[in-house]
């Protein structure tokens, strides 16, 4: 049984082990993924931009490690790169068919949005294995995502609520959960999720695509 040693450990503020990464690090681990990402692609910040709708300034500053992005930002940059947010947070690469993974809580990729405190755990062991990923999400009160970019065709997402009482936002309409209920979306349209409580929230979130 193999155990991942993830790169980009974190865990919530207020529940942080000793030697946690602290924002800025985090930040700058996620720059340095973007940027490879880009020159492995061949394109040029001015491309990314145009891409990704995020303004080249914001794309230098992100790649620098000298702005943590909002998780709106980070979507539409990984969606450009055509990779996930899991991959540019540092989630463990997929292990091999046939091989159990453990990836203990303390060495968890955690995405921080620095503006609502809205943070994205990656849980899975093995991201991407059978094309499928499991992330954990906290909001705050009174936080949303706001929209974020579809998935490609083929992307499904299903969550079920943990704690509190998650809304979410896709065509128009909006539907409303709290804990225990469950809930399945094609995910190749704009959506979101939004905490309209005063306590906070949180879900899992186990993401499919189909080659």
């Amino acid at each position: 049984m193999a155990e991942q040693d993830g790169t980009a450990a974190g865990a919530p503020h207020g529940d942080e082990p000793a030697g946690a990464p602290r924002d800025d690090e985090l930040a700058g681990a996620f720059g340095g993924r973007v940027r490879r990402r880009r020159e492995e692609a061949g394109l040029t910040l001015e491309q990314l931009s145009a891409r990704s709708a995020v303004s080249r300034a914001m794309l230098s500053k992100v790649e620098r490690g000298e702005k943590s992005p909002t998780i709106g930002v980070a979507s539409r940059i990984a969606h450009a790169l055509g990779a996930t947010l899991s991959e540019l947070t540092g989630a463990p690469a997929a292990a091999s068919p046939g091989v159990a993974v453990v990836l203990r809580a303390e060495h968890r990729p955690v995405f921080r949005d620095p503006e609502t405190g809205f943070e994205r755990h990656v849980v899975s062991a093995a991201p991407g294995a059978g094309g499928a990923e499991m992330v954990l999400h906290r909001l705050p009160a009174g936080v949303s995502t706001g929209l974020l970019p579809a998935y490609p065709a083929g992307a499904e997402k299903q969550l079920l609520v943990l704690a509190g009482a998650l809304t979410v936002e896709l065509g128009g309409a909006d539907e409303t959960l709290r804990a225990g209920d469950s809930l399945f979306l094609q995910a190749d349209a704009d959506h979101g999720f939004a905490n309209r409580t005063d306590a906070p929230c949180e879900y899992v979130m186990f993401i499919s695509r189909r080659a």
